[in-house]
């Protein structure tokens, strides 16, 4: 096939189209993925793509092959039709269009994450990055998050959004789907540190908006505060840091829990 560089061809603004406008993905139900890795682990977590624009000079033929397994449409085109699809300054050499993933929920879920209006799309991608490698069962986005399907949260999230179930939902369902679970939510005003409450149990935790805090919806749930203690002269943490610090000690309580548990089965 020859390289396409018009930029009137139909597919190329298609795809430039769903790279500027929300709604539309929203619409069609499509994302669109910038780089290899990205792109590979999607595969890798069967994804479903659509359409494919690559450079011929730069493109990795292994993903291209991989690609026209799937039978999706594979577009060669120029570098500056390229950089026009692309929503970074300096795109690599392929982007493809891909299916919004359909997220299977675990049943029960044990550990939910409930974002409260994270407004920073990076944030919120490096969020649900430190979820998926901390062992939440399920992130959910509540009213007034910003694109989780932007594309710089979805390289913020380096491949989350096919490894971790997200769903949108209102206050209303939040309140209903932790019923049974014990909630937390991070604060910076509270005195009860994030290592000493139990992570072992069923738990829900929430995380609010990077500059106001926890939202008043949010301060309807029957949540315990936490925070996470810090020396005098610091400033709060950054979300996206105070999410990977409280995850990780709940993961950390839990295999600490399952490893006892194992050691003590065994001298039984």
């Amino acid at each position: 096939m020859d390289t396409i560089s018009s930029p009137q061809n139909k597919r190329v603004r298609y795809v430039k189209a769903l790279a500027k406008r929300a709604r539309l993905r929203r619409g069609e139900g499509k994302i669109i993925l910038e780089g290899d890795r990205l792109i590979s682990d999607a595969l890798a977590r069967g994804g479903a793509a659509e359409l494919v624009l690559y450079s011929p000079q730069r493109a990795d033929y292994g993903i291209i092959a991989q690609l026209q397994r799937q039978a999706c449409d594979l577009l060669p085109v120029t570098e500056s039709l390229l950089r026009q699809a692309s929503d970074t300054q300096q795109p690599p050499g392929i982007l493809a269009v891909f299916h919004i993933p359909k997220p299977t929920i675990a049943q029960p879920c044990r550990r939910v994450l409930i974002l409260d209006a994270i407004s920073e799309p990076g944030n919120l991608g490096t969020i649900l990055r430190s979820a998926s490698a901390a062992g939440v069962e399920l992130a959910i986005l509540a009213p007034g998050c910003c694109d989780v399907y932007s594309g710089k949260a979805l390289r913020a999230g380096m491949g989350a959004h096919f490894r971790l179930p997200i769903v949108e939902a209102s206050w209303r369902e939040i309140a209903g789907f932790c019923r049974e679970l014990a909630i937390f939510a991070a604060s910076a005003t509270v005195d009860c540190a994030y290592t000493s409450v139990d992570w072992t149990s069923d738990w829900a935790l929430i995380l609010g908006n990077e500059a106001r805090g926890l939202s008043q919806a949010a301060r309807k749930l029957p949540a315990r505060e936490v925070s996470i203690p810090m020396a005098q002269a610091s400033e709060s943490l950054n979300v996206a840091s105070a999410a990977a610090v409280i995850l990780f000690e709940a993961q950390r309580q839990r295999r600490h829990s399952d490893s006892t548990l194992t050691g003590a089965l065994a001298v039984d």
